[in-house]
């Protein structure tokens, strides 16, 4: 059984072996704290980007990349405490579109697939989510497209993804995971 654990502290100082960062599959940071994992982490970035690019990052879908440890210069002494892999989820097809259910519940299933192994073969304990871009500003705005028909509501935290991260997580074995939340969400 996992441990989910609420956190207000920075996803960027993690102690985690893994992060999971929810992504676009536009290829399109605008997120400030996924901004700056696009800094301390570039390589995984330009992994992201490229795959973008190409098309073969779907919505729903994890992108799991395997972190090359740096040898030389200054990010050197700081690579004990820099997470081994990085999931990028693609829970949304834009940057200003939020994530909805489907593409949510997808990439969490190819996400556990993609732990599994992981915590079996490579020792896996410590995963850190940055929840932020799961959270919508107004989550019971509905989005209507071209035709004026009337998409599926953005998620709400409390409602729809909470616990839906509950639900497919929590069965992974072995596993402490820190969803890290903004401060303007109580825990």
């Amino acid at each position: 059984m996992a441990i989910l654990q609420l956190t207000h502290a920075s996803i960027l100082n993690s102690n985690a072996q893994l992060l999971v960062l929810p992504v676009n599959n536009a290829g399109v940071i605008l997120d400030p704290v996924l901004t700056r994992a696009k800094t301390l982490f570039p390589d995984n970035y330009h992994h992201y980007h490229s795959v973008c690019r190409d098309g073969s990052l779907s919505v729903g879908s994890c992108l799991l990349y395997k972190r090359t440890r740096e040898q030389s210069g200054l990010g050197i002494s700081s690579n004990g405490n820099q997470p081994s892999y990085i999931a990028n989820l693609a829970v949304s097809n834009h940057p200003y579109h939020p994530a909805r259910s489907r593409w949510l519940i997808a990439a969490l299933i190819d996400l556990q697939q993609k732990l599994i192994p992981l915590i079996r073969y490579q020792g896996i304990r410590r995963v850190a989510l940055l929840a932020r871009p799961l959270i919508s500003d107004n989550p019971r705005d509905p989005i209507s497209n071209k035709n004026g028909s009337i998409n599926s509501l953005p998620l709400d935290w409390q409602t729809d993804t909470l616990p839906l991260l509950t639900t497919y997580l929590q069965d992974l074995p072995k596993l402490r995971i820190d969803i890290h939340m903004p401060k303007s969400i109580d825990l």
